[in-house]
């Protein structure tokens, strides 16, 4: 029986040391395993390294992994909005960290979960989810920070918004496209309050994860950049308030650029429309 065809997305920032087991690990999995078109494509995010050579090297043995090259930074955020415009090239889209830490088993374990939401996420945090290496204390702190204030700002109920390993209906992604204007890591927090917002379904499931070392995320700056964008996120479904502090543009731009982030999509205010989150 053949299955829907699937498009994985992996945003890459100078990941040639690891990224080529990673693709190859998924590629022998989805190959064996997979039963329906599969495409892995990987989005280059301002690499200054060989991340390209080394896609490319893998795509010689596994054609369906191509890449897609952006000379300037764009943040993941930007990187995956840009991969969503290759969405009616599959019936499912879904993406992954270029690390690892997400096993081809336990993404594809989202991917058989499709046909009861629109949209399946992987939770570091519910029972049942297998951590062979956890995050550091700092880390774990600065996450459970986080998680209380999106969950003060939007409700969503998630216990986990921010583990790299989620997959989607095509309809799901090109309602919500449009939407989507964080290019940092708190994207995560735009595309699945843009889900809500849009009355789509999201399925929450515990996963198999392993933190990784090497990471090229700096904490500090990091969380206060995710902050930052999560208000901008609160503040875009707000039109009036939203437009009233459009004279602070500028040092939004300037805190930004000192944080050295990704600046946000520019677009105007989202009205609130659509079911509310549940």
């Amino acid at each position: 029986m053949t299955e829907p065809s699937l498009l994985l997305l992996i945003p890459a920032y100078n990941e040639e040391r690891r990224i080529e087991p990673v693709l190859r690990d998924y590629a022998r999995y989805f190959q064996e395993k997979y039963h329906g078109k599969f495409q892995l494509v990987v989005v280059l995010n301002g690499c200054r390294d060989n991340t390209l050579g080394v896609v490319r090297r893998v795509g010689a043995d596994y054609p369906f992994i191509t890449a897609l090259e952006f000379a300037a930074p764009i943040g993941k955020g930007g990187a995956l909005i840009e991969g969503f415009k290759l969405a009616p090239l599959a019936d499912f889209i879904g993406y992954v960290d270029a690390d690892g830490a997400t096993p081809p088993a336990a993404f594809h374990a989202l991917v058989k979960r499709l046909g009861e939401a629109d949209c399946v996420i992987a939770s570091r945090w519910l029972p049942g989810a297998v951590l062979h290496v956890e995050q550091t204390s700092k880390r774990q702190f600065a996450s459970r920070c986080f998680h209380l204030i999106v969950e003060m700002l939007f409700r969503m109920h998630i216990k986990d918004t921010q583990c790299g390993a989620k997959v989607m209906t095509r309809q799901a992604v090109e309602k919500v496209h449009a939407n989507l204007r964080i290019a940092d890591m708190a994207f995560d927090i735009n595309l699945l309050y843009s889900l809500k917002r849009a009355g789509c379904r999201i399925l929450e499931v515990p996963t198999e994860w392993t933190d990784k070392i090497g990471s090229t995320v700096t904490l500090f700056r990091t969380s206060l950049t995710m902050f930052l964008s999560a208000l901008r996120i609160r503040l875009i479904y707000w039109p009036f308030v939203y437009q009233w502090l459009r004279p602070l543009r500028p040092l939004e731009t300037w805190v930004y650029k000192k944080l050295r982030a990704p600046q946000p999509l520019p677009g105007p205010p989202i009205p609130e429309t659509g079911e509310p989150p549940r």
